[in-house]
C-alpha cells in the first residue's frame, strides 16, 4: 500500500536485514516507526519547484533568494534526517538518495550565501563542473530506481535531465537551455510530491488509493 515510497521497494535489502529490521521497529511495546520517505519525496519536491519556477524564468530572478532558506530547512536539514530515518529501517536506497539531495540542497545553500562571489571568470565552468556531477550521481541512482516503483522512477528520469540541462545552461551562453531545465525541474517537482502524496494517502486509508506501479516484480 505505500509502494510509492523509496521505503517499501529497496531491492539491497535480504531477508536477514529485513527481519532484522522488523524485529527491531518492534522491539519496543510493538512501536513501529512511521514511513520517513513522504517527508523526504515532499522536502525534495518543494525545494525543487521553488528553484524551478525561477530557472524556467516564469517568475523574476530578482526573488531567488527566496530560495536559500527553503532550500536549508526543508531541502536540506529536512530531507538529510528523513536519510537518517532510512538507514534505521535498513532501507539503502532511501537513505543513500534523502541524505545525498539533502546534502546537496545544503551545499546549494553553502555556494549561493558563502563561496559564488568568489569564484572567478569562470564561474559558468565551475557551476557546470558541480552539476554534472549531480547529474551523474542522479544517472546511476536512476538504475537502482528500477526496482522501487513507477513514481520514483519517473523522478528520478526527470532529475537526471534536469541536471543535464542545468548543466549544459551553466557553461555557456545558453539561457534557452536553463529555461528548460527549470521546465523539466517542475516536472520532477510534480512527480515527487504525487509520490509523496501517494504514500500519505495510502498509508493513512490503510489501502491503495493512489497508484504508483510497483516495479522488480515487488
Amino acid at each position: 500500500m505505500e509502494a510509492a515510497t523509496i521505503h517499501r521497494q529497496d531491492p539491497t535489502r535480504g531477508e536477514g536485514e529485513r527481519a532484522g529490521a522488523g524485529s527491531a521497529n518492534t522491539s519496543i511495546a510493538g512501536w513501529k516507526p512511521a514511513d520517513p520517505g513522504p517527508l523526504g519525496l515532499a522536502g525534495f519536491a518543494m525545494t525543487t519547484f521553488v528553484l524551478s519556477m525561477f530557472n524556467s524564468n516564469l517568475v523574476d530572478g530578482k526573488g531567488v533568494p527566496v530560495v536559500l532558506g527553503l532550500a536549508l530547512a526543508y531541502g536540506g536539514i529536512v530531507q538529510l534526517l528523513a536519510g537518517m530515518w532510512e538507514f534505521r529501517t535498513g532501507n539503502t536506497f532511501g537513505a543513500v538518495a534523502f541524505c545525498s539531495f539533502g546534502a546537496f540542497w545544503i551545499s546549494f545553500w553553502a555556494l549561493e550565501v558563502f563561496y559564488a562571489k568568489q569564484i572567478g571568470g569562470n564561474a559558468g565552468h565551475a557551476i557546470g563542473v558541480y552539476l554534472w556531477g549531480w547529474a551523474i550521481f542522479t544517472a546511476y541512482m536512476t538504475v537502482a530506481a528500477l526496482r522501487v516503483s513507477g513514481a520514483v522512477l519517473l523522478v528520478f528520469v526527470l532529475l537526471t535531465v534536469t541536471f543535464v540541462l542545468l548543466a549544459i545552461g551553466a557553461v555557456g551562453p545558453h539561457e534557452t537551455v536553463t529555461h528548460w531545465g527549470g521546465y523539466v525541474g517542475l516536472a520532477t517537482a510534480a512527480a515527487a510530491w504525487y509520490a509523496s502524496f501517494a504514500a500519505v494517502v495510502n498509508s493513512t486509508f490503510g489501502r491503495t488509493v493512489m497508484p504508483v506501479v510497483p516495479l522488480g516484480g515487488r
